[in-house]
């Protein structure tokens, strides 16, 4: 026989209950924010600026969906379970039910159509966003250094073929042109519109994460390993990188930033870093102790203030 409250105690909570049930919801929905029709769309996530992020994007959405209906689902057979089976006296015995076949194998089999179906469909989107068959336009040599980036450009025509194996050491480019940043420095990534990228990731030292909240890709950079997937921007714009691991003390300065040009301006960037002796090389740089990141942290040029 289980614990029985006094009438008198039970109805008490329940006066209880109900308005904090309505307070708690209400704390709830006042942390929200109504916002515009197309952020309510992308459930949150930001506006893809890349034809990668649109498939991320679809996957994301169709997750939520898939999930609210799941949830409600959910919900409305506890209410029915809870409304329809309450006790209704207190000398009533509740219907004592052994086994119910037919339910228990639906609620089997249905959550593992369910898992087949989601993972079907990553899989789909995931051999769509790391195609390797796609031939990029341009292939950008990225290290990731504690604490910041080096951006490798290459000059000249491009050698798909030096692509295929990462583990060997041939390059896609004949020369290199490059810009690094600093703890102190937040450096810039130039990509033209439309056109497909390559990054290749590199890491001297430890764990980094490459990316771009809104191109909606990242990817971990890891020693002794090059990682690689291709972006094609579809906006002009300015937008904010990051590291995404955390990688020591200085993590939250590995901060970058990416400029979507058109190609007449990609070319003339190019160029222009060409043009200073300092910024080519015959290989790109790749981190370690040539790095103007390190030289930059062992001569106290980082900034007790953050970069900037």
């Amino acid at each position: 026989m289980g614990l029985q409250l006094p009438k008198r105690a039970a109805g008490n909570a329940r006066k209880v209950a109900l308005p904090l049930a309505l307070g708690s919801s209400l704390l709830l929905l006042s942390g929200c924010s109504f916002g515009t029709v197309d952020e309510w769309k992308r459930v949150a996530m930001p506006e893809p600026a890349s034809t990668q992020g649109e498939h991320i994007l679809a996957l994301w959405q169709g997750a939520w969906i898939a999930a609210m209906v799941t949830g409600v689902i959910v919900w409305a057979l506890i209410f029915y379970a809870v409304i329809a089976f309450r006790r209704k006296s207190d000398d009533e015995v509740p219907v004592q039910t052994r086994y119910n076949l037919p339910l228990e194998i639906f609620y089997t089999i249905a959550p593992i159509m369910m898992v087949i179906v989601f993972f079907a469909h990553t899989v789909k989107v995931q051999d769509a966003v790391l195609d390797d068959s796609v031939v990029p336009d341009n292939t950008i040599e990225v290290v990731g250094q504690q604490w910041s980036w080096t951006f490798n450009y290459g000059v000249g025509e491009q050698d798909n073929a030096a692509n295929d194996d990462a583990t060997d050491d041939k390059f896609p480019y004949s020369s290199y042109v490059y810009t690094a940043g600093t703890a102190s420095h937040i450096p810039t990534l130039v990509l033209p519109v439309n056109e497909t990228t390559r990054f290749n990731l590199h890491s001297p030292d430890v764990i980094h994460d490459f990316g771009v909240p809104g191109f909606l890709m990242k990817m971990d950079v890891v020693p002794g390993r090059v990682n690689h997937y291709a972006i094609t921007p579809t906006t002009i714009g300015t937008y904010d990188g990051k590291c995404y691991e955390l990688c020591g003390v200085y993590h939250s300065r590995m901060l970058f930033q990416v400029k979507v040009v058109t190609r007449a301006e990609y070319d003339q960037y190019i160029q222009d870093l060409a043009q200073d002796p300092n910024s080519s090389s015959d290989t790109p740089l790749l981190g370690g102790s040539e790095a103007y990141t390190q030289a930059g942290l062992e001569s106290g040029d980082e900034s007790t203030g953050g970069a900037e």
